[in-house]
């Protein structure tokens, strides 16, 4: 079965209609296939032309642990939908429309992944994750603040 992500049909964990629940794993595979992931390396170059904004939603305790990535947008995944929705009254600056390229980024790629499906639901159909997450970006040699 294909699955909608633009339309949640399955996306959001909803139970298609004469389908029963899905696990994690099978949820992962099926909003992934709503769009094309990216890698460190093209995250990083895509950031640094201008062409795609980076959110970091990994917690503050990550964060503090393992560092920064310059320049992206630190965002709570309990406020993703909120500070990302164009429309939003409390979206970020960042938020200018629903072509904005954004790539999500966690610790190791799985909840950015669910992240990326939700902003589609919004409407955001060029969001993606970054493959490995922030673990991926350090292991590339990429630039980390402390």
């Amino acid at each position: 079965m294909s699955v909608d992500v633009a339309s949640g049909d399955g996306a959001s964990g909803d139970v298609v209609k004469g389908e029963g629940p899905v696990g994690i794993d099978e949820l992962l595979e099926r909003v992934r296939a709503g769009y094309a992931r990216v890698k460190a390396r093209e995250a990083y170059e895509a950031a640094r032309a201008g062409e795609a904004l980076l959110v970091d939603i990994r917690y503050a305790a990550l964060r503090e642990r393992d560092g920064l990535i310059p320049g992206a947008l630190v965002v709570e995944r309990n406020e993703l939908e909120w500070r990302l929705d164009p429309r939003g009254s409390h979206r970020a600056p960042e938020a200018t429309g629903h072509d904005l390229r954004i790539v999500m980024i966690c610790n190791e790629g799985y909840a950015s992944s669910l992240a990326a499906a939700s902003l589609h639901r919004l409407g955001l159909h060029r969001a993606t994750d970054l493959v490995g997450g922030f673990q991926a970006w350090r292991s590339a040699g990429l630039p980390v603040t402390y």
